[in-house]
């Protein structure tokens, strides 16, 4: 179906079977239900989290707050998604619903399409995920910390403890290896003997630059399951899920299918110009993150939060400090043990 928000590269799909079997195994009510409780724990104080950095930083204007929406074309729209709702709802968040002409009257951006909004208060969000990165890896040196770019070979375990990480620039000595290279991390983890089911959910995004006519707070669509964001550079509509490996370069369908959602949902949108862009979201078959240490190995992982890096990044660096510094974490790791899959 070219109009919903699902792709899949059909020559991909031999390599992408064995993931997509285990992955296919866990949607039922059970499995959704504890995914979700091993989620809350990462994301639902994520905004306290940011502003906790930020703080220590003197990074806190980075982290702006406001309101998280859901825009639906109906009522029944929205009530079709009970199971969902419910979910959050046991997670704290109760939303409260808009409709009819209130909605233009809430964000004038709307178009007439969007009939129902389901308001979340008090969440937040990053205008520029870029710029606050480099913030932080600046605020990092800044401590003391170094920063190399180098391509990570291998690493070396001796008497069950790491002793080094080779690189294409020779090798670095170390007490304390943290794996959180995202999708990329599934390779080195086989060098550890450990096959992680990972793979990437290609994901799309279009920056409308200097866009007026958008809206005002960050509006998951739901009809096109795409998120529209004010930014710093402009619009950033970004979603959509494409399977097909990591090698392959950008379709051209879900760009399409994300331009014409965001065009139909606010119909005076205008940009001085659109950005393209195409990124692999780490997917365990799963769907909870990798958070822990191997054995004893001091090799610790940070990687696999699907759709929820920058969200889930505060709290689970916490965790992994504390782990590496030997503070027993207040959080049950239980459920991102790093070797799981090998049970």
């Amino acid at each position: 179906d070219p109009e919903f928000p699902l792709f899949l590269r059909w020559p991909y799909l031999p390599r992408l079977l064995p993931w997509l079997r285990r992955y296919m195994s866990h949607a039922n009510d059970a499995d959704t239900r504890r995914i979700s409780a091993g989620l809350v724990p990462i994301v639902s104080d994520s905004v306290a989290q940011h502003k906790a950095l930020c703080a220590d930083l003197g990074l806190a204007d980075w982290v702006r707050d406001g309101d998280y929406c859901f825009a639906y074309t109906s009522r029944a729209a929205f009530e079709a998604e009970a199971y969902t709702w419910a979910l959050r709802r046991e997670a704290g968040f109760v939303p409260e619903i808009i409709e009819g002409g209130a909605v233009q009257e809430f964000d004038p951006a709307y178009g007439p399409q969007i009939t129902c909004i389901a308001r979340l208060a008090d969440h937040g969000f990053i205008a520029d995920p870029g710029g606050y990165v480099r913030a932080l890896a600046k605020a990092f040196e800044g401590m003391g910390g170094t920063i190399r770019r180098a391509e990570v070979e291998d690493i070396t375990v001796l008497d069950e403890e790491v002793t080094s990480v080779l690189t294409d620039q020779g090798p670095l000595p170390c007490d304390d290896v943290l794996l959180a290279t995202g999708v990329w991390s599934k390779p080195l983890m086989r060098k550890l003997g450990i096959n992680v089911p990972l793979e990437s959910e290609r994901g799309y995004h279009i920056v409308f630059k200097d866009a007026q006519g958008g809206p005002s707070r960050p509006t998951m669509m739901a009809a096109g399951k795409f998120v529209a964001t004010p930014m710093t550079e402009g619009l950033r509509c970004a979603g959509i899920v494409e399977f097909g490996g990591l090698e392959a370069g950008a379709s051209k369908a879900p760009l399409a299918l994300l331009r014409r959602q965001a065009k139909a949902a606010f119909p005076n949108l205008t940009a001085e110009e659109e950005i393209e862009w195409l990124g692999h979201r780490p997917a365990p078959s799963d769907s909870l993150p990798l958070i822990g240490q191997i054995g004893t190995s001091r090799v610790y992982t940070a990687f696999g939060h699907h759709h929820i890096g920058l969200t889930g990044g505060p709290k689970t660096g916490r965790l992994i400090a504390g782990l590496i510094t030997g503070q027993p974490p207040n959080t049950d790791l239980t459920p991102y043990h790093p070797q799981r899959f090998d049970r």
